[in-house]
């Protein structure tokens, strides 16, 4: 009696699973394959009715690595996608830093922009009036800083709208962001600004993750942790490193860190750069208002109509920047004040052997001492070497080493001479004869 039951209950849903099946191929289309969109939005809407709490936090880990995945996925695809490509918006690298405008549309970014660089930027009472990338340089303590003035992103822009990955694209390539906002609208632009960059890899003022991660042929997972760790566990590492289809590697934990924190460093492609919130518009606002804006962290309040704060913002921009400004100096001369070597801590490093490395690619090398005068210095001048670190607005005399013997000379010419080092132990010559 039960084998007939099965067989009747197999007869009757058979046709029902097919039709469902058929049903779900027409409404993906091509040969029932489903799109990473909408892959990325079941995983979105799945960690959206998922209930936090301590029975669900693994499954919430895995999917949140899932997602990780399909957003990287679909970066990779459409950036080698058919079609050719397409028009982008990048500008060639110029001066010491680069600094990105971005925000919503007409919030005053191209006005900003003429004001302190003096290039005109179309700024118009509607929405969308720049459409492409504006370069301009700001000219501020001796130091050339390309700022750049792109269109404004909307919600959705990760994924695509309003040719916002290409406006993220080159937010990547910059050493600082100004996310210029409305001080008169709704505080929530912020966060949907901040969701749109995250989710496209960047991440803003924040540092990456202090941990050790080796992809490995054989030997399985070597976990390790130096901390003790709140957000995470093995269990937890394991489920996302299967998801990743990751079975042997190595990693060291040296802080204390959260899911995304290893999911970013397993993805391995994230961006961290620092972000000021530049609020404009502030002549419309009270002086309470104003007063909390330039209280919070990472903030500036501004008005380009009225010329206000502006000179503060460039001293806030200098500051983020951490830009050191090297006088370099000659043997026996007063040293060259008029154009500094600019170096960053992003571009690089502030050591003296970056700094060799901007004068000349072969001087590290060459490079027997650094004489150092100025604040880091513990004594005037200082002897150092290429590992000292330089502060801003310091005078540097490179010594080479003396006979250093170059490719192009080499077996030409004798560097050395034969005689003895001292006078006294040379041959003298016989007197001539009278």
């Amino acid at each position: 009696g039960g084998g007939a039951r099965d067989r009747h209950r197999r007869s009757s849903g058979a046709p029902a699973g097919r039709a469902t099946r058929e049903a779900r191929q027409s409404a993906l289309g091509d040969g029932g394959k489903m799109g990473i969109q909408d892959k990325i939005k079941e995983v979105e809407a799945e960690m959206a009715r998922t209930q936090k709490n301590k029975a669900t936090e693994y499954h919430l880990g895995q999917l949140k690595a899932k997602l990780a995945k399909l957003r990287t996925q679909l970066q990779t695809e459409n950036s080698s996608g058919k079609g050719g490509p397409g028009e982008g918006f990048d500008v060639g690298r110029y001066g010491d830093g680069r600094v990105a405008l971005i925000g919503f549309p007409s919030v005053g970014k191209s006005t900003l922009l003429s004001q302190l660089t003096g290039t005109d930027s179309e700024a118009a009472a509607y929405e969308f009036t720049t459409l492409t990338c504006i370069p301009g340089v700001i000219h501020y303590n001796d130091a050339k800083i390309q700022l750049l003035d792109l269109p404004g992103i909307i919600e959705g822009a990760a994924q695509g709208k309003g040719r916002g990955r290409q406006v993220i694209a080159v937010c990547k390539s910059a050493d600082l962001l100004l996310m210029v906002l409305d001080a008169s609208k709704s505080h929530g632009h912020k966060d949907i600004l901040t969701r749109e960059l995250e989710s496209c890899g960047l991440r803003l003022n924040k540092k990456p993750p202090n941990v050790y991660f080796k992809l490995k042929k054989a030997g399985g997972v070597s976990y390790t942790t130096m901390v003790k760790l709140t957000h995470l566990d093995e269990k937890m590492v394991n489920r996302i490193l299967y998801e990743y289809k990751i079975h042997h590697c190595e990693l060291l934990i040296r802080e204390d860190i959260t899911v995304d924190d290893l999911i970013d460093v397993i993805e391995g492609n994230r961006r961290y750069v620092k972000c000021l919130y530049v609020y404009n518009k502030v002549d419309v606002c009270s002086i309470q208002e104003v007063d909390q804006i330039a209280r919070r962290e990472m903030s500036i309040p501004i008005s380009c109509y009225q010329k206000l704060n502006l000179d503060g913002l460039l001293v806030r921009l200098w500051a983020e920047m951490q830009m050191v400004r090297v006088y370099t100096k000659k043997v026996g001369k007063k040293p060259d004040f008029e154009e500094p070597v600019v170096l960053t801590p992003d571009r690089g490093g502030v050591d003296v052997g970056r700094l060799c490395d901007n004068v000349h690619r072969d001087l590290r090398k060459e490079l027997k001492y650094a004489l150092v005068w100025g604040r880091s210095s513990k004594h005037n001048p200082q002897r150092c070497g290429v590992a000292h670190e330089l502060a801003d607005e310091d005078v540097v005399q490179l010594v080479k080493k003396k006979n250093v013997i170059s490719g192009e000379l080499r077996g030409r010419f004798k560097q050395t001479s034969d005689k003895p080092l001292r006078i006294s132990d040379r041959e003298k010559k016989a007197k001539l004869k009278t």
